[in-house]
């Protein structure tokens, strides 16, 4: 396996010469030239335009740059959420390897080999257990994977140099690029210096950051994270951050967990994975007690399992809402309209942010779809 090396980014200079000569004054008032009166004319376009892409050269970027075919691309962002101890982690864990070896993942082919820097912003020593099991258990050796186990203030845009500069020490130490990070709990990154998941604020301000991460550094960021109480309504905290990410997979199940895309841009919802946590020993402790960690198991899933398809779960104010919304027909339901019904039945009537936290449940379930103001059932 070889992994090519990064590509030098060339530093942007603006350069300002304050020994121009002075012009002489234009005839006429400033309105003549569609400025305010208090603008002078070497004011005008002072600031430095932002980067245009124009039509014609569109096309350079209709190809994805994937590390997984069909589920993992550069310049992307995903979340994969799931209760607590459903293996979420162990599946992130499994995709590092996967892309740091270059091999296929769970039917996705693997397009390239690249490094992989996990932000273990809580149970670092978890991740450094499982990724020692993939050296004992299917000898795989200095794999381009390294684990930062401290906690980042993702709400503090002094973040973005802190992963981009420990991304970067990374890559001198592979001696390539990294294409994946993992940030494993997105929710402990908003918390570490009292910001709120629940805040669309909050969630926007880390966004934000990690979109100028992507600026700098061209890899895909894996935010991993929680469902709610409820998990029909997907992840926990604010709907700002579903519709931040570019796919978002939910991990449920028991004995057999099925990783399934529930939004995504431009890919249909789907199962994306299956499979089963196993116990692996590691060792013995200095009391002769075995020192073991669950990873995912190499066991295929029957394919039948992954293309059943079933029934989305719904809270009972969702089939209501959504009920009423089937009962209109195909013309749908405009958004107070819709309000107004709900509220008849008892629904939203203290807060009107729990009519869109149910409609955006819906619509993440594949089951309504909007238009402009006006809501239908997604047939």
């Amino acid at each position: 396996m070889s992994i090519s090396a990064p590509t030098p980014r060339a530093a942007e200079l603006v350069t300002l010469d304050r020994f121009q000569p002075e012009e002489p004054p234009l005839p006429g008032g400033p309105e003549d030239y569609g400025m305010s009166s208090n603008t002078r004319p070497d004011q005008q376009d002072s600031a430095a335009a932002l980067k245009l892409t124009y039509f014609d050269d569109c096309g350079a970027f209709a190809r994805k740059r994937w590390i997984f075919k069909g589920i993992i691309s550069r310049g992307e962002t995903s979340a994969w959420i799931a209760p607590p101890g459903a293996g979420k982690s162990a599946l992130l864990t499994e995709i590092s390897v996967h892309a740091a070896a270059q091999i296929d993942w769970r039917g996705h082919r693997a397009k390239q080999a690249c490094g992989v820097v996990v932000f273990a912003l809580e149970r670092g020593d978890l991740f450094k257990r499982r990724l020692q099991v993939y050296h004992l258990r299917d000898g795989l050796k200095a794999l381009p994977i390294a684990v930062a186990d401290a906690v980042i203030d993702l709400l503090n845009p002094s973040c973005v140099d802190t992963i981009v500069s420990t991304v970067r020490q990374a890559e001198q130490q592979f001696g390539g690029d990294v294409g994946l990070i993992i940030i494993d709990t997105y929710a402990k990154g908003i918390a570490a210096n009292g910001g709120d998941e629940d805040k669309a604020k909050d969630q926007n301000r880390a966004a934000a950051n990690l979109r100028t991460v992507h600026s700098r550094l061209d890899l895909h960021i894996a935010l991993v994270g929680h469902t709610g109480k409820d998990e029909t309504r997907g992840a926990r905290g604010s709907n700002a951050h579903v519709g931040d990410v570019d796919v978002m997979v939910q991990i449920s199940g028991d004995g057999t967990k099925v990783a399934q895309v529930i939004k995504g841009n431009d890919q249909p919802e789907r199962v994306v994975a299956q499979f089963r946590l196993e116990p692996f020993e590691l060792g013995r402790d200095e009391d002769g007690d075995p020192i073991t960690t669950a990873i995912v198991s190499t066991d295929a899933i029957d394919a039948p399992v992954a293309s059943k398809q079933r029934e989305p779960k719904l809270t009972a104010n969702q089939k209501t809402l959504f009920a009423m919304l089937h009962a209109a027909g195909k013309s749908g339901l405009l958004t107070e309209d819709w309000n107004t019904l709900a509220r008849a039945a008892g629904i939203g009537c203290h807060r009107r942010a729990d009519l869109t936290d149910i409609r955006n449940a819906l619509k993440t379930k594949g089951l309504i779809r909007e238009m402009g103001d006006r809501w239908m059932v997604d047939h």
